[in-house]
């Protein structure tokens, strides 16, 4: 499709671009955090007002481009507010493929949109753009389409992931798609069994109550009974609508341990993925750290088919456990430094201090000896003072001569008589 080809009562490519310049230094402009959140609503809602599929992608890929543009000059403080920008619209874009029934044309014609222009080495999308994508995808994916999607359609949905995983030459592509979509898939399986028991459970309550119902119609024949079921009609319509009400509810969130909701979740066939993978890894084109980083993941998900779990706990609550040993185990390490010693501990230590260590006997008379010269020095002193003479004023003198370094007096000369030498 041409930029400047205008659809049926649409706008042609360069207008979008332009319209979405617009939107987009409009929500530059906004500060205040609730605002921001409103007005994120108000632009990604703005797909829905287009009437055909064409003219919807049309102004997605306006706005992908737009953000691959325009990334570079987002400073750290508004950076949050396209974050949220980019999973609102990707949150209705999805809420679009599903007016349309999940349908598998929509749904691929989506997937090529958003890895055209965004995972595509000519893209030129910037590494931010494509990490936040797929940090989100699923979050948002199982936001709209967990209660309706099949393990089937989820396939498709990451089949692209798989394919470009498998071939791409980014070593950060291939890292973000293995840990924020085939690992992610791993680590939310726990919730995913839970949330399949459950369904199971709420249809095999109906199925119960069905056959109750059954039952009870064609045993019970009298008026006295027909009277009361017919007083208990209504207490057996709410229970069964209670449950059909609830059906909806299974799939949109989990309550853990802590009361928090850790969200929708995707079933997957984990066989059918670890296949999958396997094929496209086992290729012989396929780069050789591309292959072991598959390799490693198909082993967590043939692990998964097989019925054991890599990890017992989600890891945000194994997380959490971790934190509490340690908070645990450093107030154990505070209340035994502040507890006061024993009487036994005590004595111990007594009878250490008083034993006598031959290290600090060597040390001990290393500083005595140390210590003699100057005792003799102050004891001579002192001697000098109190018990020994005090030298002439003629000694004295000569003493401070020879110190400094004047000529001394010759002494007299004895002659000696010749004969005697």
């Amino acid at each position: 499709m041409g930029k400047n080809c205008r659809l049926a009562g649409g706008f042609t490519h360069d207008e979008l671009l332009k319209i979405w310049k617009g939107l987009f230094y409009c929500m530059w402009m906004q500060d205040k955090p609730l605002l921001q959140e409103e007005l994120g609503k108000t632009i990604a809602q703005l797909i829905h007002a287009f009437q055909t599929t064409e003219a919807r992608h049309l102004f997605l890929q306006a706005f992908w481009q737009t953000m691959n543009r325009e990334w570079a000059g987002i400073d750290r403080l508004r950076l949050d507010k396209f974050y949220m920008l980019m999973r609102m619209v990707l949150n209705e874009s999805f809420k679009a493929v599903k007016s349309g029934g999940w349908e598998e044309r929509l749904v691929e014609q989506l997937l090529d949109l958003l890895t055209t222009e965004i995972l595509h080495p000519d893209s030129e999308a910037p590494n931010g753009v494509k990490s936040h994508f797929l940090e989100i995808f699923l979050e948002e994916l199982s936001k709209v389409g967990a209660a309706e999607l099949t393990a089937d359609q989820n396939l498709q949905l990451i089949d692209p992931f798989c394919r470009i995983a498998a071939c791409t030459q980014d070593s950060l592509v291939l890292h973000n798609i293995t840990r924020g979509i085939l690992e992610a898939i791993v680590e939310q399986a726990p919730l995913a069994i839970e949330d399949l028991m459950s369904e199971l459970d709420a249809q095999s309550r109906e199925d119960e109550g069905s056959a109750g119902d059954d039952d009870d119609d064609d045993d019970d024949d009298d008026d006295g009974a027909e009277a009361e079921r017919g007083q208990d009609a209504p207490s057996g319509s709410l229970s069964a609508g209670s449950t059909r009400r609830a059906d909806p509810e299974v799939g949109k969130g989990q309550t853990g341990e802590d009361g928090e909701n850790t969200g929708p979740v995707l079933q997957f066939d984990y066989e059918a993925v670890a296949n999958r993978l396997f094929e496209l890894a086992s290729q012989e084109s396929i780069p050789s750290q591309n292959r072991k980083r598959l390799y490693k993941v198909i082993r967590k998900f043939q692990e998964l088919a097989g019925g054991s779990f890599p990890e017992d706990d989600v890891p945000e609550r194994a997380y959490k456990k971790l934190l509490e040993g340690r908070r645990k185990r450093k107030q154990k390490k505070k209340k035994k430094k502040s507890l006061p010693l024993s009487p036994q501990e005590g004595g111990e230590g007594e009878e250490e201090a008083l034993s006598p260590d031959p290290g600090m006997e060597t040390k001990r008379k290393r500083s005595r000896k140390r210590s003699r010269p100057a005792e003799q020095a102050e004891t001579g002193r002192q001697r000098g003072a109190h018990g020994k003479r005090r030298k002439k004023p003629q000694q004295l003198l000569g003493a401070r001569a020879k110190k400094a370094g004047a000529q001394q007096p010759e002494g007299k000369r004895t002659r000696i008589p010749e004969g005697k030498e």
